[in-house]
Formats: structure tokens, sequence, C-alpha cells
């Protein structure tokens, strides 16, 4: 019989997409309130590979990422998708306007993925609970991101996966300090 094990802790990584710098500010301060410690935070990139969310928040997005230094179990995932889709509405109503002003994506950074969470149901992707589905968007190498047939646009960019992979570096280190500790 196979031993079943815990999983092993996450990093989690929120993006966060508008078009104003008030906005930017007023999300990180709330998803750091949440989650903690921010460790490392990317440059605000040009969302221009779609224009998805143009007809409910505008023209001129920008997604930056965050990555927090706590560590989250990965099965909190659907917890933290249904609490950030929460906050945008919050956020909404705090800047007293009528539409969208930021979308909130979670997901979570192993060694070996990137795995963003949504709401949104494909062949492909996987369903978690409470109507939030795991959506593998990249696989990491020892120095390489494997790109897949799903993978967004915007994650193509050679700029998020420098960010990815600092990310998942940092992640390596604390990793190996939990087990030093223990040892």
């Amino acid at each position: 019989m196979a031993e079943v094990k815990p999983f092993a802790p996450a990093k989690l990584i929120i993006g966060i997409i508008s078009s104003q710098d008030d906005i930017f500010s007023r999300t990180e301060e709330a998803v750091a309130a949440i989650y903690g410690r921010v460790d490392l935070k990317s440059v605000a990139f040009p969302f221009d590979q779609t224009d998805y969310y143009d007809k409910q928040m505008g023209k001129g997005l920008r997604r930056l990422f965050l990555s927090f230094a706590r560590l989250v179990p990965p099965e909190s995932l659907s917890d933290v998708k249904v609490r950030t889709s929460a906050l945008e509405e919050e956020i909404k109503k705090s800047f007293a306007r009528e539409s969208r002003i930021v979308n909130v994506d979670p997901g979570i950074l192993t060694a070996s993925a990137l795995i963003m969470a949504t709401t949104k149901d494909f062949a492909h992707r996987v369903p978690l609970r409470q109507g939030i589905y795991a959506h593998l968007e990249l696989l990491f190498s020892r120095n390489a991101a494997k790109l897949l047939p799903w993978t967004y646009p915007d994650f193509r960019q050679e700029g998020y996966q420098r960010f990815f992979f600092e990310a998942r570096q940092a992640y390596l280190r604390q990793l190996k300090g939990m087990i030093l500790s223990r040892a």
C-alpha cells in the first residue's frame, strides 16, 4: 500500500491587473494584510496580450505579481481565490466605482510548477472546490520554464518567467531552510 504523505507547502503568488497606481497600492496593502509580508514584487508589465478585461476595466492595463514570504498549504488555493474575488469587490467599493477596477489572481508556485486559480472551466483545468479550478500555467526544470499549449499569452513573456524563476529560487531556499531546521 502506498504511503500517503502531506503536501509540501507552496509559495503564494498573486497577480494584480489594473490601470492605476493607487489601485495597485491599495490592493497590495490589502493582500499583504491577509497573507503576510511580500518578499518579491515584479514590475508592472503592460497587459496587452489580450483585450479580455478592456470592456470591464478600460484600456492601459498592467499586471504585476507579488510573492509572499509565508508558505501556504497548496490545497488552500481555492479558498485564496474565493477571498481575492471578494477583495476585488471590496476595493471597487472603496474607490466608489460601479465597474470592476482590479483583477486579483492567486496562484501557487512549487518546485516544479506554477498553478493559477480560475473560475473558468476548460478540459485541461482541474476542479478544486467552491467553483474554483487549478490552471497549470508553467512547468519548471532546473533552468527553464516549459510553456504548455494553454499557457496564457502574457505568461509566455520573458519578464514574467524571470520573476517566477526568482520566486522559485526564493521558495527552494525556504524549503531547504525548513529541512535544515528540522535536522
